[in-house]
């Protein structure tokens, strides 16, 4: 999955582990799902992680890290609406 796929840090870590590192294909279709990169258990569709990056309350700090973590989110294609 590795060649076929991007890494991303979200807000609220996995259920399972805690990790905020996630793995969706680098298509990142609505429909695509996002895998715990640590793991690799299924947390979510990649629109519901599009909906927490965007409006999970989040605390300086976090937000600091998602921009320095998320920073490759300029090569990835556009996000789709």
């Amino acid at each position: 999955m590795t060649d076929f796929s991007t890494e991303f840090r979200m807000p609220k870590g996995c259920p399972s582990c805690g990790s905020h590192l996630m793995r969706v294909s680098k298509a990142r279709d609505p429909d695509d799902k996002v895998f715990c990169a640590s793991c690799n258990s299924y947390v979510c569709l990649y629109r519901e992680a599009e909906d927490r990056l965007d409006n999970d309350h989040k605390s300086q700090a976090e937000d600091m890290i998602e921009k320095v973590t998320n920073k490759d989110e300029r090569e990835l294609p556009p996000k789709r609406s």
